[in-house]
């Protein structure tokens, strides 16, 4: 069943791209909640339980005010924009929500969806990146056109799909929101996978700003160079003991002896390391 009812709105009109032929004059319809289905590409992968809890609370009292936007489909309608809105619905019990039809094709759609996403800080740094990467693998966005679509620079955008080449480890932490998009950026500069998993295990146990990330990689590429000098023996030990303890090692060298040094991030990883050791 569809009602129509208000016009779109300017606070909907003002989120999305002028060039994709929304306007304010456009009417609203009431759509059955069962009638609508996802589309498989929404960048939002991750909801929050009480943050739609609560908004289920407040369209029970207030109702939907902000309407869904749709495409039409031989079988009902398929979830442009909105799908937070739409689930919080579903769990106020609503049969009818609210929503703007819209005939676009599959690139439209998914520039609709990341565009609100985008402008509502709704996407963690993870599915920001995916989206970005998606749309320029199926849609041949360049990095200039989706900046400029976004409202957002070239660099950023070039940024964020440059995380998604991090170890997985690393973006399990980002996505955890263990580390930011900041920290990412500064972990990235490092030239290999276990200094950039070791970088963030430290970031973590250390509760590192982003400037002191920064800092610490700067410290580390620096390290990197000057071991280029060294006898490379004593790096593939380094190495192998770093990859053993799961901790940054360092060996001294003093004359014909030296030291060993095996760096932990708390009490907890000390006495990790003390149980590989085999002390406990």
């Amino acid at each position: 069943m569809q009602k129509k009812e208000r016009g779109l709105g300017r606070g909907l009109e003002a989120l999305l791209s002028s060039d994709l032929g929304f306007d304010e004059t456009q009417e609203v319809t009431q759509i059955e909640v069962d009638e609508i289905v996802l589309r498989k590409e929404q960048p939002r992968k991750r909801f929050d339980d009480k943050s739609l809890r609560e908004l289920a609370d407040s369209i029970k009292e207030h109702g939907l005010l902000q309407p869904l936007i749709v495409r039409p489909r031989q079988d009902g309608f398929e979830l442009v924009a909105g799908e937070r809105r739409w689930r919080a619905a579903q769990m106020a019990g609503l049969k009818q929500v609210p929503a703007l039809l819209r005939e676009m094709d599959d690139v439209q759609a998914a520039e609709v969806s990341l565009v609100e996403n985008i402008q509502r800080d709704d996407l963690s740094a993870i599915e920001e990146a995916m989206a970005y990467k998606y749309m320029m693998d199926n849609y041949g966005y360049t990095q200039e056109v989706l900046a400029e679509k976004l409202g957002k620079s070239r660099s950023h955008i070039a940024n964020m799909v440059r995380m998604l080449a991090l170890p997985e480890q690393v973006l399990t932490m980002l996505e955890s929101q263990e580390i930011t998009a900041g920290h990412a950026r500064a972990i990235l500069s490092l030239p290999g996978s276990t200094e950039q998993i070791a970088a963030a295990e430290e970031i973590v146990a250390g509760r590192l700003s982003v400037r002191e990330a920064e800092k610490k990689a700067r410290s580390i590429i620096k390290r990197k160079r000057v071991e280029k000098k060294r006898d490379p023996v004593i790096l593939e030990l380094e190495e192998r003991m770093e990859s053993f303890f799961s901790s940054r090692t360092k060996v001294l060298q003093k004359g014909r002896g030296g030291t060993i040094e095996i760096s932990f991030y708390s009490l907890e990883d000390l006495e990790r390391i003390v149980e590989i050791i085999g002390l406990d």
